[in-house]
């Protein structure tokens, strides 16, 4: 797997617009719980579907991003913070301890 980074706006129309799944994984490069929920995520990767898109957005960088993120599949920011997102809706949305592959397969599984 590799990261798509999210670094614009217009990056989530095809998200909300794509039919199948996403995850969208919000990170803060400044924080420590953060980068163990990212490693503990991409050390588990391997088992998402291949052809799951995953986008990666630097919280620091990108905040206005972010809060386009919660306004358009309505969820609350957090950080770190993993959504799953289906038919452009989000269906699943995760924060710190909770961030997993495993999770995110268990939703994924309908």
């Amino acid at each position: 797997m590799k990261w798509i980074l999210l670094e614009s706006a217009e990056q989530l129309t095809p998200i909300k617009q794509h039919q199948g799944y996403s995850l969208v994984f919000k990170h803060s490069t400044r924080c420590y719980t953060s980068l163990m929920a990212k490693k503990r995520f991409e050390s588990d990767w391997d088992n998402l579907p291949e052809d799951m898109s995953v986008y990666f957005l630097d919280l620091i960088q990108h905040r206005d991003i972010s809060n386009q993120i919660a306004q358009l599949f309505q969820v609350n920011h957090e950080s770190p913070q993993l959504l799953l997102i289906k038919d452009g809706e989000c269906v699943l949305d995760l924060s710190h301890g909770e961030i997993s592959v495993e999770e995110a397969l268990a939703e994924n599984s309908d």
